[in-house]
């Protein structure tokens, strides 16, 4: 069993910075894909940024976040800056039993229980 557990949500003004963890445990951490996706209350869960053979990110977020992983610490981590309101959301990491990495929900099957981000104006 596959365990993530997101963690650095908050409240933040514009412009500033948040730095998010999701650590993993239950198996071999290193060989897999990670991806991190947002959702906001009625919408749809949205793909944000992914890492596995190489990272890769919705055109939003490009240039103002950086999505990076610690393997000796089965960590993943999501660097945020120049944050803007419409990053609001609750952010949630993923992983899936795969190298390569996705920009789709469906290719996650191991989901953690997600992080509240909030960006005033």
């Amino acid at each position: 069993q596959v365990q993530l557990v997101e963690s650095g949500g908050g409240l933040v003004q514009a412009g500033g910075s948040l730095r998010l963890s999701c650590a993993a445990s239950g198996r071999t951490f290193r060989s897999y894909a990670m991806g991190w996706f947002r959702q906001v209350s009625g919408k749809e869960r949205e793909f944000v940024a992914s890492i596995g053979r190489s990272t890769a990110y919705v055109d939003s977020v490009k240039g103002r976040f950086t999505i990076s992983r610690d393997n000796a610490k089965n960590t993943m981590y999501l660097q945020m800056n120049s944050l803007r309101p419409e990053d609001t959301g609750v952010y949630y990491c993923a992983t899936r039993t795969s190298t390569l990495a996705s920009y789709r929900k469906e290719d996650y099957a191991y989901w953690g229980q997600g992080t509240q981000v909030t960006v005033s104006s």
